[in-house]
């Protein structure tokens, strides 16, 4: 039996990642809980999978995707695959330090939530720096335009930050579609039509200069897949394969 489960989806991460899984070991280790950390590789073209085998940290294991999908995609099979009763997403830059994870878990482990995502914007919230400007158009645009037909009163959707219950996790993961930077929009639209309850915890972030966001570029992705997912939901395409949630 598995208390938590992080899942880490990695495209080409050999010099971000093993920071990151040593934070993590670092921090889980000191908590009373049983813990495992899925880094889900996608289809990366460089040393990714072997720095994973040869970290040698207890807990740590790795799941291969092939070809790469994207994003939506390695996060969607590491939560299918996780065995944690709560599981969560975390990007391998290590921009949510893991001291936050108690902040993070705090509405599921009191009842209170079956879903709670990091929020940049909410109370609590600090960063150590400030954005570049791409970012905080990114953010901005995806958070007040792109989500409020899918998501309303989600203050930030795109943190990747984000924990859920194994129950909520099997039932949204397993219908969802989308394999790109919008699987959060999905994710949360889901939630809210499937009954489930979303808290937004204010968490610490931290900018990485070495961020592969194309503000331009994903943001046509963004919205193309935005109207792929509304499309979906209008259809009913999400209904065919699960019950919604009690």
């Amino acid at each position: 039996m598995i208390d938590l489960s992080v899942v880490v989806p990695a495209y080409n991460e050999e010099h971000r990642l093993p920071p990151t899984l040593l934070r993590l070991h670092q921090f889980l280790s000191q908590q009373p809980l049983r813990y495992e950390i899925v880094v889900v590789d996608d289809g990366s073209r460089d040393d990714t999978c072997g720095v994973v085998e040869r970290c040698g940290l207890p807990g740590v294991r790795l799941v291969r995707q092939v070809p790469n999908k994207g994003k939506g995609a390695a996060v969607r099979l590491g939560m299918l695959e996780a065995h944690g009763q709560i599981r969560v997403m975390c990007d391998a830059d290590g921009s949510m330090p893991p001291e936050q994870l108690p902040n993070l878990l705090a509405p599921i482990v009191a009842c209170k939530a079956s879903i709670s995502i990091g929020s940049r914007y909410a109370e609590g919230a600090k960063t150590d720096v400030k954005q570049p400007w791409y970012r905080v158009v990114w953010s901005r645009m995806a958070n007040r335009v792109i989500q409020r037909s899918l998501v309303p009163g989600v203050r930030d959707t795109q943190c990747g930050f984000k924990a859920f219950t194994a129950e909520s996790a099997l039932d949204l993961f397993r219908v969802a579609r989308i394999d790109g930077w919008a699987f959060d929009l999905e994710i949360l639209a889901l939630a809210k039509r499937r009954g489930f309850e979303v808290v937004e915890v204010g968490v610490e972030w931290k900018d990485d200069a070495r961020s592969r966001v194309s503000p331009v570029k994903d943001m046509i992705k963004v919205c193309r897949e935005a109207l792929t997912i509304r499309r979906n939901l209008k259809a009913g395409v999400y209904n065919q394969a699960l019950p919604a949630a009690a």
